[in-house]
């Protein structure tokens, strides 16, 4: 697949910034995982950090699919509300998923600490009724989260124009949310993990799956033969060519990033992510540099060259959706692109085994508005199943939910 279009700042940012070798022999493994983006990187520092043989594989250079085009705005806030996620399956259900991802901005802290120099930092996230319309549901949304312990506050219009000099009906400000450069991010840890023993490769297909119930063999384009106890198949939005179920929409997600912005100017945008509460939603995120980060315009254009040459148009929308919420800020699009994306139909993710394979081929289906969240939880799931130990978010991010909702 045609992952992105334009020009992805994290890429243009960092280059090429590690070349790995492309595998040449069999081999074998514990755990052989199919895709080196950050999923696939947190997943495999995840098991190698714990003991298990895991061999990395991905067809292009490490990081260089969607990972490259994520704008990663990493917060425990779903897409989906958690009211309606409690509607959907059940009260627990909501807060374990909410409760989870609230986890996941420490533990991603933690990894990011740990490799170092990846442009992460803590930051509040506020998210804003885009019309009067939408002001009850954010007001129910926040008496929940109120309710069950979140770290939130709830601003009227009258604060939202005293403290952030921001027109709208009301917001909900959350104390932890985070941002990173997720492509330094994933290939700091894949060259992390060879330096401490971990094969990775790339430029290396894996054109056929072959499980049974004890071992699961890989076979690359180039008829080198992988011979894994497990498999997790974290290859993105691409990993639905595996299945032959449907099992979430893919989309086209555009993307602008501006020079450095005075830090006068850039004001409480350096330390405060702002998205709002209509779908597809716009949203606004800083980088360590002092650089903007827009985001929005989501459609349904999954065709690379209708995505490219929607990508300056996209990036010209968004550009005047922040001039009318800030007309004082001067950021204009210095690189801009697109990328696909999918979503399920619930707004939760996809991880483990599909009967279409058994238990030994396990998918890493990060989809969604909180692809590294999810991926960070995944890691630790997917880990749990080849343990064969239970894990609370089994069930939930199961594909097994697929049937029952």
């Amino acid at each position: 697949m045609d992952l992105k279009s334009g020009y992805p700042f994290w890429a243009v940012k960092n280059g090429l910034m590690y070349a790995f070798p492309q595998v040449d022999a069999d081999l074998s493994c514990d755990v052989a995982v199919v895709g080196a983006g950050i999923t696939g990187a947190l997943i495999a520092d995840e098991l190698a950090g714990h003991g298990h043989d895991v061999v990395v594989l991905d067809q292009r250079d490490v990081c260089w699919g969607s990972t490259s085009a994520s704008t990663a705005l990493l917060q425990y806030e779903i897409d989906t509300h958690a009211i309606d996620l409690a509607r959907r399956f059940d009260q627990a259900s909501a807060l374990l998923a909410y409760q989870s991802s609230l986890r996941a901005i420490s533990m991603i802290e933690a990894v990011a600490h740990g490799v170092g120099d990846v442009d992460f930092a803590k930051c509040e996230s506020l998210y804003y009724a885009s019309n009067r319309a939408d002001h009850p549901r954010l007001a129910d949304e926040f008496a929940w989260r109120k309710r069950h312990g979140f770290p939130v506050r709830w601003l009227s219009r009258a604060a939202l124009k005293d403290e952030y000099e921001l027109t709208a009906p009301s917001a909900i400000l959350s104390s932890v949310a985070a941002r990173v450069d997720p492509y330094r991010l994933a290939s700091r840890l894949l060259r992390r993990m060879q330096r401490q023993g971990t094969r990775v490769f790339d430029r290396t297909q894996v054109k056929a799956i072959t499980a049974t119930t004890r071992s699961v063999q890989l076979t690359t384009a180039s008829g080198v033969s992988i011979r894994a106890k497990h498999a997790v198949i974290a290859s993105g939005y691409e990993a639905q060519c595996w299945l032959r179920q449907r099992v979430a929409t893919n989309l086209s997600s555009y993307a602008y990033i501006s020079d450095p912005v005075d830090s006068a100017e850039l004001g409480w945008l350096a330390n405060t992510m702002l998205w709002e509460s209509a779908r597809p939603y716009l949203y606004l995120r800083s980088t360590g540099d002092g650089r903007l980060l827009v985001g929005g315009e989501d459609d349904d254009r999954d065709i690379p060259a209708r995505r490219d040459r929607s990508v300056d148009r996209k990036a010209a929308t968004l550009r005047r959706k922040v001039s009318r919420l800030f007309p004082h800020l001067h950021a204009r699009p210095a690189f801009a692109w697109a990328g696909t994306f999918a979503e399920t139909s619930d707004g939760l993710p996809l991880f483990g085994g599909h009967p279409q394979y058994g238990t030994r081929v396990l998918f890493a289906l990060a989809y969604g508005g909180n692809g590294i969240t999810y991926s960070m939880l995944g890691a630790e799931l997917l880990r749990a199943q080849i343990e064969r130990r239970r894990h609370p978010l089994t069930a939930l991010f199961s594909f097994a939910r697929l049937e029952r909702h």
